[in-house]
């Protein structure tokens, strides 16, 4: 892809507002699906006797909902709409921003498709670190919003309230509704969206196979290694640690791995075309059994990998795969995190003990420090 296209599309710009902008509408499907779930700060009329009724009619009709036809199972909306309308207005708007960003998304990878865009973590990292980013940002989203259960009841209510009061009803109630109903199954639906981008996000998570069997060690490994030590080799301890990937060492191991994990589940074909997406794909899945989407939110990986796969014709030495991985995982993964956040904890010691003493060598071996910060943000408790 030449530089003036690049440019021209502003790509860069893209991913970094679209990532901003993801995270921003994911943090408000989380507080929103805190909300409907506890019953102290739910909004009251979704526990009211009275509004049962109301509310099974619109988890049943959604989104097909007539207001005037509906009188005898609306009457208790038409009394509480100004109420109604008021609380839930966030919460309507907040998914019309899913809706929104879904669309920016859309178009933004169908133009870095059609673009023939290059992502090597080497070599543009900003920008494959960003587009990784994306994808898992999109998809937890996705599946965050599918997780909320009275979404169809929440969109539902404010649809009829707004009708009630203005007359006619909120001017993206429509495609909102319909994309509730097309996430009904949201794994199902992400593999269809990314069948069309599985060249170009395999090409970027093949960029960092070598990085993450690298990173992807036993902590007795990292401590033969000698890795993150300051005083391992006294006589180079003026020298500059460098690295011919430095951006990349201050990405966290389990950053890898929710790229991996989740760009494959959702751009499973080249998995049986190519054997290096294979490998990379069975390693992660033997390092962890859960993977977060956002704060405690987190995706059984194993159990819901296969089950989208059991419903794909072909896919049973890959369902074989995962099984394979999970009764691994499930047997080392505990030993084998808790040894390395014990080494992390040993090794924050002592760098904090010596950079105390010798405050001067925090220049020259400031890649290892950030490199550690990365893996002691994710692993330490």
């Amino acid at each position: 892809m030449s530089l003036p296209s690049v440019y021209q599309h502003k790509f860069a710009e893209k991913l970094t507002i679209l990532n901003e902008r993801g995270k921003g509408v994911l943090v408000r499907m989380y507080n929103i699906k805190k909300t409907c779930s506890d019953p102290r700060v739910k909004p009251a009329f979704f526990t009211e006797k009275a509004m049962e009724s109301s509310i099974k009619y619109i988890n049943k009709k959604f989104p097909n909902l007539d207001i005037r036809s509906s009188t005898q199972h609306l009457g208790p909306v038409q009394k509480e709409k100004a109420d109604i309308f008021r609380a839930l207005g966030s919460f309507y708007h907040s998914f019309v921003d899913v809706m929104e960003f879904r669309d920016h998304v859309y178009e933004l990878l169908n133009t870095i498709d059609a673009s023939q865009c290059y992502f090597d973590i080497h070599v543009n990292y900003d920008l494959t670190k960003n587009y990784l980013d994306l994808i898992v940002t999109y998809a937890s989203l996705i599946l965050l919003l599918s997780r909320i259960d009275d979404r169809k009841a929440v969109i539902g209510l404010y649809h009829c309230a707004h009708e009630m009061i203005h007359g006619t009803s909120d001017s993206s109630f429509p495609r909102l509704g319909q994309m509730i109903l097309e996430y009904e199954n949201p794994l199902r639906k992400l593999m269809e969206e990314f069948g069309p981008h599985t060249k170009v996000v395999s090409s970027a998570l093949l960029s960092i196979h070598f990085l993450f069997a690298r990173r992807n060690h036993s902590a007795d490994q990292w401590r033969s290694d000698q890795l993150f030590s300051l005083i391992s080799n006294p006589a180079g301890m003026l020298s500059p640690v460098n690295s011919d990937t430095m951006a990349c060492e201050y990405l966290s191991l389990e950053v890898l791995e929710r790229w991996i994990l989740i760009g494959f589940m959702l751009c499973h074909s080249c998995l049986g075309s190519t054997q290096s997406c294979l490998d990379l794909w069975r390693a992660a899945l033997r390092g962890s059994l859960y993977i977060t989407l956002v704060r405690e939110e987190v995706l059984c990986i194993h159990k819901v990998t296969e089950e989208a796969f059991s419903g794909l014709k072909g896919y049973g030495k890959r369902i074989a795969d995962i099984k394979e991985c999970k009764e691994h995982a499930v047997a080392h993964s505990g030993q084998l995190h808790r040894g390395r956040r014990n080494f992390l904890r040993n090794a924050v010691r002592e760098m904090e003990s010596v950079l105390a003493n010798e405050p001067g060598l925090l220049g020259p071996k400031a890649s290892i420090r950030g490199r550690r910060d990365g893996e002691q943000e994710n692993r330490t408790e």
